[in-house]
């Protein structure tokens, strides 16, 4: 079997047309969010709705009786219920950038869109992970469309794609000996080469404190175009964050793409560190979601939000750059990309 690169297949930029944007809803307290699930939900409805302003939003749902009150729920915020398609398919959390399928396209290959099923092994076994891996063959079924089987562990948000054939990643998370130990660098680089259909891979080295996913690019740098990279920094220099991510900037600006042009850089300043029960959390603008209509940021309730806010107006003009908290959503160590899988639109 061809694999996708072989098949002309590749994985677009985020800010390309999206048909849908895939969900998996928090339903189990006991893995992401401990004591306080119940806080979420306000927020994650609400990019729900803002999300279903411009695309439709596919929500994999525990069972009936949880798909029920995500009807009623959404129902009563307004939320225009066309808009959104709810499929039971089990999950164990809510991860939907990590566990939920890759789409690739080849808009002139007879089946357009392809979904790439990567192993799901819940960030090195740390949790339980049996109904996640099982996400993207689901909905692969239920669109009807192919689905490809690498057989070694990836997530989503540890890649970032300019949709040129360029993959920004880091050496931390996708070199872990608790993701693919009996695989070389190299031989990770051709299944990425492979499966997502690029050609240049660039090598950040390590993520930011608190991030239990062993440093996912989402977030500390992000394309928001095909040259163009918003990278956070760290204005405090008493903070652990600061020569991580200072590195991170030195590193992007010797980056060439292909064709041999530098990135053009968007510098966003780190919030205030979010801590709770004594951890750090790892809070990050980065992980904004960049939707048919808008973009949508995480805020952290300091002054720093209404800055970045700023910062990526510039980056996306021709999108609405909204707000929403992001406090209690955090606590799950993951915010509003973590949690969410762009399906691209096959027509142009």
């Amino acid at each position: 079997m061809l694999t996708p690169l072989q098949s002309g297949y590749t994985f677009p930029a985020e800010w390309e047309p999206h048909r849908a944007t895939w969900l998996s809803y928090p339903h189990d307290g006991s893995y992401s969010w401990p004591g306080t699930l119940d806080r979420i939900f306000p927020w994650y409805n609400r990019f729900i709705k803002e999300l279903s302003k411009g695309e439709q939003v596919c929500i994999n749902v525990r069972d009936e009786a949880l798909a029920a009150k995500v009807t009623s729920d959404l129902a009563r915020l307004g939320v225009d219920m066309d808009k959104v398609t709810l499929l039971l398919h089990p999950t164990n959390d809510a991860w939907c950038r990590d566990h939920g399928p890759a789409f690739l396209l080849n808009r002139s290959a007879s089946a357009p869109k392809v979904i790439v099923s990567w192993r799901f092994n819940a960030w090195g076994n740390k949790y339980s992970h049996d109904l996640d891996e099982q996400i993207p063959g689901l909905i692969g079924k239920h669109l009807n469309i192919p689905v490809y089987y690498p057989g070694i562990v990836m997530e989503g948000g540890s890649v970032e794609f300019n949709g040129k054939g360029t993959l920004l990643t880091t050496m931390q998370c996708l070199l872990h000996e608790n993701r693919n130990p009996g695989l070389s660098r190299k031989e990770i680089e051709e299944y990425l080469y492979q499966y997502y259909g690029i050609s240049q891979i660039l090598w950040l080295d390590e993520g930011i404190a608190g991030d239990d996913t062993n440093g996912h690019i989402d977030d500390i740098a992000r394309f928001f175009r095909e040259d163009g990279v918003a990278t956070m920094v760290e204005p405090r220099k008493s903070d652990e964050n600061y020569h991580v991510l200072q590195d991170v900037l030195k590193k992007l600006k010797t980056f060439r793409l292909s064709d041999g042009r530098q990135l053009d850089i968007a510098e966003i300043p780190m919030p205030r560190p979010v801590i709770y029960e004594d951890q750090r959390l790892p809070a990050s603008y980065a992980n904004f979601y960049i939707a048919n209509q808008s973009v949508i940021v995480p805020n952290y309730r300091c002054r720093e939000d209404d800055q970045a806010m700023r910062i990526l107006e510039t980056c996306f003009p021709d999108r609405s750059i909204i707000g929403i908290d992001s406090v209690d959503i955090i606590w799950g160590l993951g915010s509003f990309h973590c949690l969410s899988q762009q399906e691209p639109e096959t027509r142009r």
